[in-house]
């Protein structure tokens, strides 16, 4: 009586899932379930179809590896794993380690360029949809937010992760009251809260707080569309109630020359068609000349009719009122 024959690599699927859906990416564990053998793999590398990138995780290409390669063979190598922190991110950095969140039950060795994080309530934070699989956006912001030194980069990762529309701050705050152990949990509350009303950038969350300090109105007046010149444009802070319009200008001082016209050409549009003022501010006005600032703004306020009063803060050069 013959033995039936024992099933051969299915060499179909192993194409099918280096090309359309791991980036040319496969791990040992992988081809073993389509069949293969470990003689298999060794044919492959020596005819130089597959190269071994890490222990165990191979690439179909002689050449250096894309970024989304390396992530791949990282969420292999460590299986089941799946990429966190800034690599989960929506707009992740296309140098430094590659991020892996793995279940906090296992301890596992380093490779070079993959930074580990044994991480708590992993099952339930992964989407494995993902191509390479990841922590949902929500909990990559909360954990690089969370390590950062000051309130200024954390709030840069929320309001970067939020601008690109793939989650929102009440979504991510709602994740974080959520979560246990988070570090400065209350101030990253804060935050979110800040960039809910519309302060979406290091700039408009620093010219807030000067507002609130200072006593000036805030509610419902950032990021407001409008209609400038027959285009939709978003203004900053809306105080056309008082006549006055403030845009935040967070670029560096060597932008180019036409971005300088063009915003010029819509602030004049704003003066001519609506008789607002528009008041362009700068990172030096609001962090370094912060109080006097918003001293004179408060001034085209009350010229505008706004009642105040102007409240000077333990920070002001001069404590007496505007």
């Amino acid at each position: 009586m013959t033995e039936p024959a024992k099933p051969r690599l299915d060499t179909e699927a192993l194409d099918h899932l280096l090309t359309w859906v791991q980036s040319g990416v496969v791990s040992r564990r992988q081809i073993l379930e389509l069949h293969g053998t470990d003689r298999d793999i060794a044919r492959m590398v020596r005819r130089r179809e597959l190269v071994a990138i890490h222990s165990g995780v191979y690439i179909n290409d002689t050449g250096e590896p894309s970024r989304h390669q390396r992530e791949w063979a990282a969420v292999l190598h460590y299986w089941p794993a799946a990429l966190t922190r800034e690599s989960a991110l929506p707009s992740p950095s296309r140098s430094g380690p590659v991020h892996v969140a793995v279940s906090d039950r296992r301890s596992l060795g380093r490779v070079p360029g993959v930074t580990v994080h044994r991480t708590a309530g992993f099952d339930g934070r992964v989407q494995w949809i993902k191509s390479p699989p990841r922590l949902a956006y929500d909990h990559a912001a909360i954990d690089v937010a969370a390590a950062k030194n000051d309130l200024a980069a954390a709030f840069q990762v929320f309001a970067d992760a939020c601008q690109t529309r793939a989650t929102t701050a009440a979504a991510i705050a709602e994740t974080l009251r959520s979560r246990r152990r988070v570090r400065g949990r209350a101030e990253l509350l804060e935050l979110l809260a800040d960039l809910e009303t519309g302060a979406c950038s290091v700039l408009e969350r620093g010219y807030l707080d000067l507002e609130r300090r200072h006593g000036l109105p805030t509610v419902g007046r950032r990021q407001v569309p409008a209609q400038v010149a027959g285009r939709k444009a978003y203004r900053d802070v809306d105080h056309s109630d008082h006549g006055v319009l403030v845009e935040l200008d967070g670029r560096p001082f060597h932008d180019n020359a036409a971005a300088r016209d063009r915003d010029a050409s819509r602030d004049l549009a704003a003066t001519v068609t609506s008789e607002l003022t528009t008041v362009r501010l700068t990172y030096g006005q609001v962090f370094r000349d912060g109080c006097a600032t918003v001293a004179q703004i408060s001034t085209l306020l009350a010229r505008g009719g706004w009642s105040g009063p102007f409240v000077p803060c333990p920070e002001c050069p001069d404590r007496t009122s505007a």
